[in-house]
């Protein structure tokens, strides 16, 4: 995959977790909880997504990508290790919410992961927005020899 492919992929998955993460608010003020973790949930999935498209990966499974999110980004403190234990936990909370019929997720959990969302999305943006700046300036590079 070219790099403008991948730079193009991966600001719509940026996209998509910015929008999965409005929906999380939304759902949060009208009391919708299970929504709410769901969504907050696939902010952070669309946005790890934007990380790994970036470096021209993609994965199907959310287990493949959160390992190899965890693998190439966390334990490289690439991104700090709570971000690891926040997706770890919104993951849970998630599958907990949407498998689980009888679960009743807490409002204060449902706050954490949004804030989680939040936390990791500005991560993502500073990330992606630094690597996309590296790659212009060796493209300029490039056309000066």
């Amino acid at each position: 995959m070219e790099f403008n492919e991948r730079k193009a992929l991966a600001t719509y998955r940026l996209e998509q977790a910015k929008e999965n993460l409005e929906e999380a608010h939304i759902l949060f003020e009208n009391n919708k909880l299970k929504g709410a973790s769901n969504r907050s949930y696939y902010a952070m999935f669309h946005g790890m997504q934007a990380v790994v498209n970036l470096e021209g990966q993609d994965f199907k499974k959310h287990s493949g990508l959160i390992a190899h999110f965890n693998k190439h980004y966390i334990n490289t403190e690439i991104f700090p290790r709570e971000i690891g234990k926040s997706v770890s936990s919104a993951t849970f909370y998630r599958e907990k919410s949407d498998y689980d019929a009888f679960y009743i997720i807490s409002r204060d959990n449902v706050i954490n992961q949004i804030k989680s969302a939040e936390i990791l999305i500005e991560y993502i943006e500073e990330y992606l927005a630094k690597e996309l700046q590296k790659e212009d300036v060796a493209s300029v590079d490039e056309e000066d020899i």
